[in-house]
């Protein structure tokens, strides 16, 4: 079964994690002071919003989180060096992610978190450092039109492979699932926060603990098959 099916593992695995990146996004950007996580893109332009002076919004925390979230992706750098691309790979940085989400939904159970705020800029970067992580690894993964944290060239591949643009669609499937599973992530995310950031964090964490325990090792399976069966 190849990665451009919607029923292999490691597919599911960042379908699911896509999904996180909208409840995250929607706990940093709403919660913590309209600064994203995940997003980095997103964080560029509001930081220059921030520094132009655009309707208040912050300088301090879109730094701290680019600056987390390339130690990151330094970090999953490094891993990805030492690690073979695959289930091994993901399989660590999903600890790592379980690891900085479940300390971030503590701290906002236990403290008053406040947004552009020290105690904000400790959640913010502990989020952004394993988005960072994650986007290393799924980099090097390589499943097409699936990097759990930015939509453009999915929603580029889609609009321009369509019939409608005088393609033949390969791929709408993945990309509409892709899409639909962030945007139900941050709808979920956001009505969670009415409630309490603390919830929003534990939802992003038993997904990755979900995605850790259920999908990856299957993964691991089914790489190691595609590999007994090329030997």
């Amino acid at each position: 079964m190849s990665t451009t099916s919607l029923r292999h593992p490691l597919t599911r695995a960042l379908l699911v994690l896509t999904f996180t990146t909208g409840v995250i996004d929607a706990a940093s950007y709403l919660g913590l002071g309209h600064v994203f996580t995940a997003n980095m893109t997103g964080n560029v332009v509001l930081l220059g919003f921030g520094i132009a002076g655009g309707s208040g919004l912050p300088v301090v925390s879109p730094i701290v989180s680019l600056l987390a979230f390339l130690v990151g992706a330094t970090v999953g750098g490094r891993m990805a060096a030492v690690l073979p691309a695959g289930a091994a790979h993901l399989s660590r940085s999903m600890l790592i992610e379980i690891g900085v989400v479940l300390l971030a939904a503590l701290l906002a159970l236990v403290l008053d978190i406040t947004p552009n705020g020290f105690s904000g800029d400790l959640v913010i970067a502990l989020l952004a450092f394993g988005m960072g992580v994650r986007n290393a690894t799924v980099r090097r993964v390589k499943v097409a039109d699936l990097t759990t944290t930015v939509l453009t060239m999915t929603l580029t591949g889609l609009a321009a492979d369509s019939p409608l643009a005088g393609g033949e669609g390969e791929g709408s499937g993945r990309r509409t699932v892709a899409v639909l599973a962030m945007l139900l992530g941050a709808i979920a995310g956001a009505l969670l926060l009415k409630v309490d950031l603390a919830l929003v964090l534990g939802l992003a964490c038993l997904l990755a603990i979900a995605t850790w325990v259920v999908f990856v090792p299957a993964a691991a399976v089914a790489e190691r098959a595609r590999h007994s069966l090329s030997a």
